[in-house]
């Protein structure tokens, strides 16, 4: 076979890559600026016609449309020209390349999301650094919708969505997440940035838990902070600074703290903060609505978290689906509680609830709960002995007509 190599004719963009670079859902435009056209690293595995095997120079990762910015790093679509298949790539944010603090954390995150093996955790293929000496590593291209973005279309009233996300289905997420969690927790992981634009939600159902950039072995001591950009896109409104990660004396996405985070109390966060905020997100994909949605200042935020019970059972009913389901609010209620040894002690716990509530077979905390648990026993027994429940319902309904006649002719 006839070895040739050529570093010309494969080095440039492919035109098919950069054709679906507009489409990329998630997509926020073009390669711009912020991104650099490739990285420094070549391909090693040669290209093989019918004739020759040719030997190429090019770029192995071909960037392309920027896909979302956060506190510490910016994630682009990318090619890999090796494998073959579109991949994700985050940087470190160029405003703190230069921040010891951030490349530290930034490989705290590599290290941290490349110990975790877990379906339901994004995986991270390779690292490297740029031909501006810029920081990366390549994960797995999750392709679908996050979660922020299939709330907002429920919120909005969109009937395929609320078709596609019933209740039981949301719940079924949920668990997803808590399975991720469970693992990280396992392995002595906290992720501390729970929200609703870390978690995606993939064209086949996978549910991802993403962005792992403020995670940390609960034991290990904290980073100094990093740089003082917080707000990646310059932009000051409340709902920047209440849906942005924060890396800083205050760890995490304000909205969505538990109350010892919000209060800035870094080594008392633990698993359980961690299943606060997911219930904070749980809730909001139930209700459609954030319960901090009336706050006009960040200094609001944090003092109504830290300080103010979360009333869930008082939520208002969205108009676009029906009742949220009454043993949800009261699995909502305990793990908002602010005192962590009332909430779950673990995600095993909370997932255990939540299957309970799937299964029927959750405790009676309310005359709802306990109707609905009547109904679903009688349905059971339904199941397992048709005959004998149909005869005991005969029974007794020969017995209410019984006593309704003896009660009409001793009033005659």
């Amino acid at each position: 076979m006839t070895i040739i190599e050529d570093a010309a004719t494969l080095a440039a963009p492919s035109a098919a890559f950069e054709a679906t670079l507009a489409a990329a859902p998630g997509s926020m435009g073009s390669p711009t600026q912020a991104l650099t056209r490739s990285t420094a690293r070549t391909t090693v595995l040669p290209t093989f016609t019918a004739s020759a095997m040719l030997l190429t120079d090019r770029v192995r990762y071909e960037m392309g449309a920027q896909l979302g910015e956060g506190g510490m790093g910016e994630v682009a679509l990318a090619f890999d020209h090796d494998i073959g298949r579109s991949v994700a790539v985050k940087l470190l944010r160029k405003d703190l390349a230069g921040d010891s603090s951030s490349l530290a954390r930034f490989v705290d995150e590599i290290k941290t999301v490349g110990s975790l093996e877990h379906p339901n955790i994004v995986p991270i293929h390779d690292v490297g650094v740029d031909e501006r000496g810029r920081y990366f590593f390549v994960m797995k291209r999750v392709e679908g919708d996050t979660l922020e973005a299939i709330i907002e279309r429920l919120a909005a009233g969109d009937p395929q969505t609320h078709a596609q996300y019933t209740f039981t289905r949301r719940v079924e997420l949920m668990i997803a997440l808590l399975r991720a969690l469970e693992y990280a927790h396992a392995q002595g992981v906290v992720h501390r940035d729970i929200k609703p634009a870390n978690v995606m939600i993939g064209k086949y159902g996978e549910v991802v838990l993403m962005d792992w950039g403020v995670a940390k072995p609960v034991d290990a001591p904290e980073r100094p902070a990093p740089g003082p950009a917080e707000s990646p896109t310059g932009n000051d409104s409340l709902r920047a600074r209440m849906f942005t990660t924060r890396s800083g004396a205050l760890v995490g996405t304000p909205a969505y703290m538990s109350p010892e985070q919000a209060r800035g109390e870094n080594l008392s966060i633990d698993q359980r903060s961690d299943l606060y905020s997911a219930c904070v997100l749980f809730n909001e994909l139930l209700s459609l609505q954030h319960y901090l949605h009336g706050q006009t200042t960040l200094e609001g935020v944090l003092t109504t978290i830290s300080t103010k019970d979360v009333d869930v059972l008082a939520a208002p009913t969205h108009p676009a689906q029906g009742i949220v389901p009454a043993e949800l609010l009261h699995i909502l209620r305990r793990g908002l509680q602010r005192d962590p040894a009332q909430r779950y002690q673990n995600a095993g716990e909370f997932i255990h609830r939540l299957a309970m509530a799937l299964d029927g077979t959750f405790p009676v905390q309310c005359p709802v709960t306990f109707t609905k648990r009547a109904m679903r026993g009688v349905a059971r027994r339904l199941d397992r002995n048709p005959g004998l429940v149909l005869a005991a319902i005969g029974l007794s309904l020969v017995a209410i007509v019984t006593v309704t006649v003896v009660a009409v002719r001793s009033l005659v």
